[in-house]
């Protein structure tokens, strides 16, 4: 029989492959697995066990962040979920596997408080838009970039892997998403306006939509993919924006995801509409925003009603 490693190089194998799963996913699913067997000290899929995984759960509690100054701060509820939900996984593997482990659903997900999003105003949201207002290669770059997060609600790794090719003579955008699925996004006239004259100004042959700016920056890239911005560097584009336009709130790419959702939203959208353009494969990651729409409706009820 298969040992536990060999057993979950061949079930991150098939999540990759037979599932496809992004690489990404991929290396988490490693690390969490990986910290799951070196605690438990075994090869044998047998001796997964009820109190194994609660001797784990008491563990994976206790372990420190890592990231923080403060040593008394440990892994989140949401966190020790992922290393839960990479073990279910696992262990529905090995049952297709017919192999005896333990049964993934005696794995319950620890309970979290409900999730919360850090907004920013729609009008600290158009001093952003305006930050990067030069006709220099950067600013018509980074206004670009903003302009077409919020008409698309691209996550930023999407965002990142367009290519100069984009079609603006539409304003229908496909993009492949997580899980390879793709899905129809739709550009602004501003997006595509501000797209035309960052493309208008380039000089370099790359084949990214969106590229660094100086020559080190290309050059530090691999091959395969050449000129193309990464992750980070969106995130500092954004971050760097927002400081300049005076949010003193830690805004993301995923923020301007967030508001994306609540504008669409708040302006009566339907919630299926949006999980289609958000490219959520459940309608239940949507609904977090209608707790924000809620709370705009009942701010709307307690100014207006009864005010006789």
């Amino acid at each position: 029989m298969s040992s536990l490693k060999q057993l979950k190089q061949q079930f991150l194998e098939y999540i990759e492959i037979e599932r496809g799963r992004s690489v990404k996913t991929v290396e988490n699913y490693d690390h969490y697995l990986t910290r799951f067997l070196n605690f438990i000290k075994t090869d044998n899929p047998a001796d997964i066990k009820d109190e194994v995984v609660r001797q784990y759960r008491l563990w994976l509690n206790r372990q420190p962040t890592g990231h923080s100054k403060r040593n008394d701060e440990t892994l989140s509820r949401k966190t020790q979920n992922y290393y839960l939900i990479a073990l279910r996984a696992f262990l529905k593997y090995l049952a297709r596997q017919e192999i005896k482990t333990m049964p993934a659903e005696r794995i319950e997900l620890a309970k979290v408080s409900e999730r919360s999003l850090d907004l920013i105003t729609p009008e600290e949201l158009s001093r952003m838009l305006n930050s990067p207002n030069g006709s220099n290669l950067k600013d018509l770059r980074d206004k670009a970039i903003l302009e077409l997060l919020f008409s698309t609600g691209l996550r930023v790794s999407e965002l990142r892997s367009l290519t100069r090719d984009i079609n603006l003579n539409s304003d229908e955008l496909s993009v492949r998403g997580k899980g390879g699925k793709v899905r129809v996004v739709f550009l602004s006239d501003e997006a595509k306006k501000c797209v035309r004259a960052y493309l208008k100004a380039r000089k370099d042959i790359s084949d990214a939509l969106f590229t660094p700016v100086d020559e080190k920056s290309f050059k530090s890239n691999s091959t395969r993919e050449y000129g193309f911005l990464n992750n980070r560097s969106i995130e500092r584009i954004v971050k760097q924006h927002a400081i300049k336009a005076g949010i003193s709130k830690k805004v993301t790419p995923h923020t301007i995801r967030h508001l994306f959702a609540t504008d669409l939203l708040g302006n009566g959208a339907d919630l299926r509409s949006v999980q289609a353009m958000l490219g959520h494969s459940s309608i239940v990651t949507t609904q977090i925003y209608t707790h924000v729409t809620d709370k705009h409706l009942r701010d709307i009820h307690k100014k207006f009603h009864n005010k006789s």
